[in-house]
């Protein structure tokens, strides 16, 4: 058995009560007025934060009320963006872990059987990371914040195409389809982790074989609700705009993430003393599949940005211009973690085998996939008011707190290699 360190749970304690300071004080710093919000643009500019942030203070002089209101809620949206960005961010990461753990149930996999327990720990953080998300959403529709303009009913009043979307973008049905979604993954996770524990003291392989067969009815539940919740989640942030390859993008993105993190919890726990029959293949087959989704997350990532940049439609191309011209160190830095040093480090095959070299790569990528969660939501939310500040910093550190808590407190509840199941040995023999 796994034991919780206390070291480790006083750092999540640590992580999280930052976390909530950051946040906190995020939070107490927007502004409350149109004034305060023009003299912060005016002090950031002062502070040296760009030509972009004086040239934005300069025309705001001459412009009318509505774009006053516009910067003051892109400034209250700051924090919120932030916590937001984090939140799913670390949701994503536990959801892409379900989706391959479900796969891995399906096919019967010989090779990953001694990992299950480490994927099911980290899907434990499904439970509160989905509550979080839900309750931003829910406050969301209350109008707490703006970051979904298309449930501020002025906004609607005045934009025909809105209008036209109201069947499905209305914060009724929106609210609904969440519930569906944490509904049913959190249900398979549940479920199945107790079919999981249940087969340690089965006599038959009974409920190996009910655990396949939810695990295979998942997998179609899933694609379509990873799918529908990205449009909802995080493409219905800009309104105007759509991708019919954004489920896939923002699948393979936590899916890479996910993986990652079952690399870097499993090198973690050997450091510890504890799987001693997961070996440097296992690693190997872990980092093949960190190396083979981020060149599958850049073929979506091209495909979508060349297809779009090329037939250069106004309403289209607008979403790539904007993230350009504006997050320029976000958007290409994001490119080159998420590809360039995935494609060098791993491509080498006695590479994916160190155990540092994979934790090594694993931030990189974890890293780069944050600020495509961040070019996905700051933009849409904040415009040209970003930056990583303390409101940012906030929201990774609570975030990463919780999930350290969430995930090695499920670790220590159950033995951490599986007694009965029928390909334990094969796991425990797989070997290049």
């Amino acid at each position: 058995m796994y034991t919780f360190s206390n070291r480790l749970k006083i750092g999540s304690y640590i992580l999280m009560a930052l976390g909530v300071i950051c946040l906190a004080t995020g939070f107490l710093g927007a502004p409350s007025t149109v004034e305060e919000a023009r003299e912060m643009v005016a002090s950031a500019h002062d502070d040296g934060h760009g030509s972009d942030h004086g040239e934005a203070m300069a025309h705001s002089e001459e412009h009318d009320a509505s774009h006053d209101e516009h910067l003051l809620h892109q400034l209250q949206n700051r924090p919120w963006a932030a916590l937001y960005t984090a939140a799913f961010f670390f949701f994503m990461i536990a959801l892409g872990t379900l989706a391959f753990y479900a796969i891995q149930r399906a096919a019967q996999a010989g090779w990953s059987p001694l990992l299950f327990r480490v994927m099911e720990g980290i899907t434990a953080y499904l439970v509160p990371g989905g509550i979080i998300v839900f309750v931003i959403l829910v406050l969301s529709v209350m109008h707490v914040n703006h970051l979904f303009v298309w449930m501020d009913p002025e906004v609607v009043a005045h934009d025909e195409l809105l209008q036209g979307k109201q069947g499905y973008l209305n914060p009724t049905f929106f609210l609904i389809r969440a519930v569906l979604f944490l509904g049913g993954w959190i249900f398979y996770r549940q479920y199945s982790r107790k079919l999981s524990l249940a087969q340690d003291e089965a006599n038959d392989n009974s409920n190996f074989v009910k655990n396949f067969k939810w695990s295979a009815a998942f997998l179609v539940f899933y694609l379509i609700s990873e799918s529908m919740m990205s449009w909802d989640w995080i493409m219905s942030l800009d309104p105007h705009w759509f991708s019919t390859l954004f489920g896939w993008y923002v699948f393979a993105s936590m899916f890479v993430s996910g993986i990652t993190v079952i690399a870097m919890v499993t090198v973690y726990l050997k450091s510890k003393g504890y799987l001693e029959e997961v070996h440097d293949s296992h690693i190997h087959d872990l980092a093949k599949f960190m190396f083979g989704i981020s060149i599958f997350w850049t073929y979506l990532w091209f495909g979508q940005f060349m297809l779009i940049w090329y037939a250069n439609i106004p309403e289209e191309v607008t979403y790539f211009v904007t993230r350009i011209e504006d997050y320029k160190l976000p958007f290409f830095g994001m490119l080159v973690l998420n590809f360039i040093f995935p494609l060098l480090i791993l491509m080498n095959s006695d590479y994916k085998r160190v155990n540092w070299f994979v934790i090594m790569t694993g931030i990189i990528i974890l890293v780069g996939h944050y600020l495509d969660v961040f070019n996905m939501v700051m933009p849409a939310t904040v415009g040209d008011q970003w930056g990583i500040g303390i409101a940012e910093i906030g929201g990774i550190l609570f975030f990463a707190g919780l999930f350290i808590f969430s995930v090695f407190s499920a670790l220590a509840k159950a033995p951490l290699v599986p007694k009965r199941n029928p390909f334990l040995e094969e796991s425990r023999q797989f070997h290049y």
